[in-house]
Parts: structure tokens; C-alpha cells; sequence
């Protein structure tokens, strides 16, 4: 059968860690051979880049690297422009800040132009906030959404609280989503305020860190309960059972 792609360069998707810990405590080592090997990378931030993949190959040499930038103030024309050398038969990786590329991540664009392009795109093995959350949460693994970020408004962001709660019960379908960790408290004040009190709230915080927090308790309980998720990266996850 002929190879469904037209280059021999490959896009190789490469999780980095949640947070300030040991690569290799979360990461496999087939991606710190990944990035022994790559000399061209995809990432928001070079300086960040740059440090994730001296931590997780500290003799690699920095000064050959290429970096090409993708976040907010990428320009949409220049990023198909990103992969032409895996055209020219060379392999490129894709970094994300935390986690895994392409979920919650820019790099989903780049992604989507290898597919149209008709290059390989090979995904690592490595942490997902999201769905280490999810497992933990004790909710519906077999239906769950990931919403991303919730209104900033006040009256918007609550009335998209209701919303998700309305689905997650018709649906039996587990609801997640991310605040900017500043806004942490009180997104969980939000919810406790606006959710029935049976419904569970599960708040996964600082996941793969010491300081790892994964609890899910009812809306009622948490109103009784204080802890502190200020500048915390954390996931909730919302399930109306009834």
C-alpha cells in the first residue's frame, strides 16, 4: 500500500511537564529521545523552550536550535510556513508550555496544516491535566466536555454555569473547564453559589506537583469547605446526577 503522506518529515507533538518538577517523573523517555534528536521546534515561548528542553536533555547543544513562535501575536499567514521543513525530509517538534500540544493549546493550527499538508503527525505519550482530572474526579470517564475558559462577565460567566450544569444532567455528561489561576477563588465561589447543592464539583490543582490537590465533593460541601486555588493552575470538573 502507498504512504498516505506526501513528505518524509514528521511532526512530532511533545508534552512537557505540568509544572517545576523532574521530566523524567512524568515524561517516558522515548520524548527526551525525541528532543536529543529534534534541532527544530514549535513553541509559544522560546525562553521557556529553551529551558524545558535543557532540563530534560541538560548536554543537548542550545546554540543550533531553530525556534519558530506560535501564540497570540503569530501572524496566521506565517504558520504553514513553520513546517516546510518537513519537506525537505527533516522532523520538527511541537512544545507545548504545559502539557500536551494541540488540547487547550495553539499548536492544534499547526496540527491542522500538517493533516492538509499531508504530513505525519506523531503523538508522545505524556501528561494531560485534563485528563488526569478527569480520571481522578470519580464523574462520567465515558462522556465528559472540556470547555476551555468561561465567560469573564460576571452575569455571562454565571449563566454559562447554569448552562453547563443543565447539559451535564441531560447528557450525563461530566463538564469541564480552566480559570486564569488568579481568578481561581472565585470561580469556585461562583459555583458554589450558583450550582443545585447536590450537584459535585471536582477541583483537580497543581496535578502531578507535591502539592497535588484532586477532591470532589457536592456544591454544599464546598460551601463549607475553604481552601485556597489563588495562582494555582486547576481544573474543575461540574456533574449533575439528578
Amino acid at each position: 500500500m502507498s504512504s498516505p503522506f506526501s513528505y518524509s518529515g514528521k511532526l512530532y507533538l511533545l508534552p512537557t511537564t505540568l509544572g517545576d518538577n523532574e521530566p523524567l517523573e512524568v515524561l517516558p523517555a522515548t520524548v527526551q529521545h525525541q528532543v536529543e534528536r529534534l534541532d527544530i521546534f514549535i513553541a509559544e515561548n522560546e525562553k521557556t523552550a529553551r529551558r524545558a528542553i535543557k532540563k530534560l536533555v541538560p548536554g543537548k547543544s542550545q546554540p543550533s536550535l531553530q525556534f519558530f513562535i506560535l501564540n497570540k501575536h503569530t501572524d496566521p499567514a506565517e504558520v504553514s510556513g513553520f513546517l516546510e521543513a518537513c519537506k525537505t525530509g527533516k522532523d520538527i517538534g511541537l512544545l507545548s508550555e504545559a502539557g500536551c500540544p494541540g488540547v487547550a493549546d495553539p499548536g492544534a493550527e499547526v496540527v491542522k496544516i500538517a493533516h492538509r499538508e499531508g504530513i505525519q503527525v506523531v503523538p508522545m505519550v505524556g501528561p494531560s491535566s485534563i485528563l488526569l482530572a478527569m480520571m481522578a474526579s470519580g464523574m462520567n470517564g465515558q462522556n465528559f466536555a472540556f470547555n476551555g475558559y468561561l465567560p469573564i462577565d460576571k452575569a455571562a460567566r454565571k449563566g454559562e454555569i447554569k448552562n453547563l450544569e443543565k447539559i451535564s444532567h441531560e447528557k450525563n455528561q461530566a463538564q469541564s473547564f480552566i480559570e486564569t489561576p488568579y481568578r481561581n477563588n472565585k470561580m469556585l465561589e461562583d459555583l458554589t453559589q450558583v450550582l443545585h447543592p447536590g450537584t459535585r464539583i471536582c477541583i483537580a490543582c497543581d496535578l502531578t506537583l507535591p502539592t497535588e490537590f484532586i477532591v470532589t465533593k457536592t456544591a454544599a460541601d464546598w460551601r463549607k469547605t475553604k481552601v485556597d486555588l489563588h495562582k494555582k493552575p486547576t481544573i474543575f470538573i461540574l456533574q449533575k446526577d439528578y
